[in-house]
């Protein structure tokens, strides 16, 4: 069943209400529906719940395992190439369809929060890599670590712009939303009896896994992006004058880096900040948020629902 459907359909008992429900209906948080369907719906299965309690504290077990091992043997097992295959046999065989469409969606919101920044200081001429992903082949392209290097590499070349011309980031005359998409297209997705890994299980499995193929460095970096959120949102934050929007993030700022051993959960919140800032951004596109377009540009025309 569809995951707004499931949700839509539960019967509410005063004696008894259901939680993901109650958090489905909320709009404290903007979050776009679909989305946030299937993250509940991830939350709410069994694997979730009689599964991840017996992975987490075994995933983390092994990342102090591997840690140690690399201090021997730092390169022995590192390979981003079979890493990725590896990976995209596991999302494709065992994980649910709810946490792959998660997946997939999340490279092309995080690469549109970028495109937002990049289009509204298109004076700094700062290149971006999208990763736009349809399909879980795609994962092949060695998308998770290009990720992390598209994070770092935009931050550096956005500052080293601003540093050389010796500017600050400030609000434009008329902001850009035209890179931020309503929908994004993903192919079908695999729903046989063996997707039933929920997204957080999946995560703590992988994370392990990632650590053993990638070197030392890749994977220290891959965890510290996780901490990028804050960031990045001040950016958006910025240049949309609306400096609340940095309590969406709950991942910390990234110079003060957490451990690895709980980059998964971190995952999960890194996740949820970059879709709260999309739809955030989306809400500002479509003219829901009128008073924020008028503080920032008085020649701004919000977009309708249909001309977008």
């Amino acid at each position: 069943m569809d995951p707004i459907e499931l949700l839509n359909n539960q019967p509410h008992d005063p004696r008894d209400p259901d939680p993901w429900v109650a958090l489905f209906l909320d709009r404290s948080l903007p979050m776009h529906e679909r989305t946030k369907a299937a993250l509940l719906v991830d939350q709410r299965s069994r694997s979730r719940q009689f599964l991840l309690p017996v992975v987490r504290p075994l995933a983390r077990m092994y990342i102090v395992l591997f840690q140690v091992m690399k201090i021997f043997i730092p390169n022995r097992f590192t390979s981003s190439k079979w890493l990725h295959r590896l990976l995209a046999w596991g999302l494709r065989v065992w994980v649910s369809p709810e946490a792959n469409f998660l997946i997939l969606r999340h490279f092309h919101v995080g690469s549109e929060i970028l495109d937002f920044i990049a289009r509204n200081t298109k004076e700094l001429n700062v290149p971006t890599s999208p990763i736009r992903p349809t399909n879980l082949e795609h994962v092949k392209d060695e998308i998770f670590l290009n990720h992390d290097l598209n994070l770092f590499n935009f931050v550096i070349r956005l500052n080293r712009a601003l540093r050389d011309q010796g500017k600050t980031l400030i609000p434009p005359t008329r902001l850009d939303f035209s890179g931020v998409s309503d929908e994004f297209p993903l192919e079908e997705l695999p729903d046989r009896w063996t997707n039933f890994l929920d997204l957080q299980s999946a995560i703590e499995v992988f994370t392990p896994i990632y650590q053993l193929f990638l070197t030392d460095r890749d994977f220290w970096r891959a965890s510290n992006s996780l901490q990028l959120d804050e960031t990045i949102a001040i950016y958006v934050a910025t240049l949309l004058q609306a400096p609340g929007l940095v309590a969406l993030v709950n991942n910390r700022h990234p110079m003060v880096p957490l451990t690895t051993l709980r980059a998964g959960f971190r995952l999960m919140l890194h996740g949820l900040s970059a879709e709260s800032l999309h739809a955030f951004l989306l809400e500002c596109k479509h003219g829901r948020m009128p008073q924020l377009a008028r503080i920032v540009a008085p020649n701004f025309q919000p977009s309708s629902p249909e001309a977008a």
